[in-house]
């Protein structure tokens, strides 16, 4: 086995959509084509993965086997001393071999220094096992879904703005607060992929990325934080509004502290239900915040 890093370049980012889909969903007989088309999930992750290749060289690494061949993958970010674990696959018949240890020693050597850390955890007892021993607390974790019924939400309290590069300043303040860490070059990339909605006013100041829903698919909320529980409410009934009647929509990541996006959420007719683990290192669970499975 060998380990090398991902570089930013397509080819790296088909291995890292190849072993993802193959070991998070159903197996591929071989690497796709650059062309192949993706399920509508994993759109994004062939730009995430260039995206931490450029900002996170030292934390992205590929595992290929004698012929060369991607049997698995990590994808790990440092931002202002909050480590985060973005991917960790290994291909169904490569486990037990030590290749997602070694996968994740090198991530984790990434983030040494660093005094927070954070992780989805998918619903997986050896997902769960692998963050637990290195060293995350796990908090049990729900997921919003299903179609958005419009007549159930009450109006924003406030003005909620697209967001736009003026809004940096604004971001970056409130992931500190929250996280510790901004997200930097995350602000950059997310727009291209997710559309940024903004609020600020004399009572605090919060954002939020909605993504998919295009051609009546699936959107998302995800990397919503706030400097309040209010401001947060607003940024959801905001986006969810965004998303449309009869709409469907998820909403993932959300602890015990969470119950605000629970209330939003329940009031616009989508159904909860728990699904995997925040972990955390150093870090007691932002709030109100939604984390994003690939920036987290």
């Amino acid at each position: 086995m060998l380990l090398r890093p991902v570089h930013d370049r397509e080819e790296d980012a088909a291995a890292v959509r190849f072993v993802a889909d193959a070991a998070l969903r159903a197996p591929h007989p071989a690497p796709p084509a650059r062309d192949a088309p993706l399920p509508a999930p994993a759109v994004r992750r062939p730009h995430h993965a260039r995206h931490l290749a450029r900002t996170d060289p030292g934390g992205c690494w590929l595992a290929e086997d004698a012929a060369g061949r991607p049997v698995g993958a990590v994808l790990s970010t440092r931002r202002e001393g909050t480590w985060g674990l973005s991917l960790l696959a290994v291909l169904p018949e490569a486990r037990g071999r030590g290749v997602g240890t070694a996968l994740l020693e090198r991530a984790l050597a990434y983030g040494r220094g660093c005094l927070r850390g954070i992780v989805l955890v998918p619903p997986h007892p050896v997902a769960a096992r692998v963050c637990r021993r290195a060293g995350f607390e796990l908090h049990p974790a729900a997921r919003l879904t299903g179609t958005v019924s419009t007549a159930g939400l009450a109006a924003p309290d406030g003005v909620v703005a697209e967001g736009g590069p003026k809004d940096r300043d604004l971001m970056d303040s409130v992931d500190r607060r929250l996280r510790g860490g901004a997200h930097g070059p995350d602000h950059d990339e997310l727009p291209r992929h997710a559309r940024p909605l903004v609020t600020d006013d004399f009572a605090g100041s919060g954002y939020c990325y909605l993504s998919g829903g295009r051609d009546g698919g699936e959107a998302r909320v995800e990397l919503l934080g706030a400097t309040s529980r209010r401001l947060a409410t607003r940024l959801l009934t905001a986006a969810l509004g965004v998303v449309g009647e009869g709409r469907p929509v998820r909403i993932e990541g959300l602890t015990a502290e969470q119950q605000w996006a629970l209330d939003v959420g329940l009031a616009a007719g989508l159904e909860p239900d728990t699904a995997g683990w925040v972990g955390l290192r150093g870090m007691r669970p932002p709030s109100p915040y939604v984390p994003s499975a690939a920036f987290l």
